[in-house]
């Protein structure tokens, strides 16, 4: 089977050329298993039922999110309500939502865990190594795993995907907008690559305006931060996984434009 992973999907230019791209994308590569990234997929940052229908209804199967997935109040809810929109597993329990979720496609079934990083974050999130463990015994009786790991830092991103390697079928991360260039499979079998990158501008500070941030940077001074909407590119990448195994057999990183 094939799964496309996708970057960050940066507000509203970055679902509009999803709806755009997706379908294509799908066709050309014969994707059966689409996970985006959906926690800036709101105007401004966020995820709200409106932005995550979006990419639903573009051929996303579930949808990941990070540190900003509850920046909007309608989000809680929603989490509650929809098992394939994630938050991180790691998060405090008593967070609105789960932060596994099952896709099942008839013939197998994919188990997707969603976990944040601790590195350089300001928040009380449970060790992801120790996550990891327990979020992957809650999907044991699914072939292949999926992990989004949203984290800052990229020594924490490999060391969590070789601590991974061979217990899952792909792990990628996501949060820094960049796309890494480290596409490839661990030893054991596992799928990798440190950063996805993001659905946004490509003419942009990682999908924002540039004049705001340099302005923020340069003056340390309050700045509204404004997502730039045109010139999008979509950065994904596509596991091959043996059904049967649960191993991955090949990874391609791709960039389309819209």
């Amino acid at each position: 089977m094939k799964l496309l992973a996708i970057g960050d999907v940066v507000s509203d230019g970055g679902c509009r050329a999803l709806s755009r791209l997706l379908p294509k994308i799908k066709r050309q590569y014969n994707i059966d298993v689409c996970i985006a990234n959906g926690e800036n997929s709101a105007k401004g940052n966020g995820i709200l039922p409106s932005s995550a229908e979006i990419l639903f209804s573009s051929g996303v199967d579930m949808i990941t999110t990070g540190n900003h997935v509850f920046r909007r109040r309608e989000a809680s809810d929603f989490l509650d309500e929809n098992e394939f929109c994630l938050r991180p597993y790691n998060m405090h329990p008593s967070c609105p939502g789960k932060g596994t979720g099952i896709i099942d496609m008839g013939r197998y079934r994919i188990g997707v865990i969603n976990l944040m990083g601790s590195a350089f974050f300001n928040a009380n999130y449970a060790n992801p190594f120790d996550s990891l463990d327990k979020a992957i015994e809650e999907i044991k009786d699914c072939k292949i795993k999926i992990v989004d790991f949203h984290a800052e830092a990229t020594g924490e991103k490999r060391a969590l995907g070789f601590y991974a390697d061979g217990r899952v079928s792909a792990f990628f991360g996501t949060h820094t907008h960049v796309r890494t260039a480290d596409a490839q499979i661990l030893p054991q079998g596992t799928g990798y690559i440190t950063d996805l990158g993001m659905c946004g501008s490509e003419d942009s500070v990682l999908g924002i305006e540039t004049d705001c941030i340099i302005r923020a940077l340069k003056t340390g001074m309050p700045t509204l931060f404004q997502a730039k909407e045109d010139k999008i590119l979509l950065n994904g990448c596509i596991f091959e996984i043996d059904e049967a195994t649960g191993k991955t057999v090949s990874v391609e990183a791709i960039d389309k434009r819209e």
